[in-house]
């Protein structure tokens, strides 16, 4: 099952997409709270 999953090119884009959105999300919650800290 990995086997095939790691030889599928399909497969990587769609972890590669999630891995993208989830970066962006923990970099915006990063920010947010960053943000927050200051204010105070």
């Amino acid at each position: 099952m990995l086997d095939l999953l790691l030889s599928d090119p399909v497969a990587w884009g769609s972890l590669l997409g999630i891995g993208v959105v989830c970066a962006i999300c923990a970099y915006y919650v990063y920010l947010f709270i960053h943000n927050v800290q200051d204010d105070k």
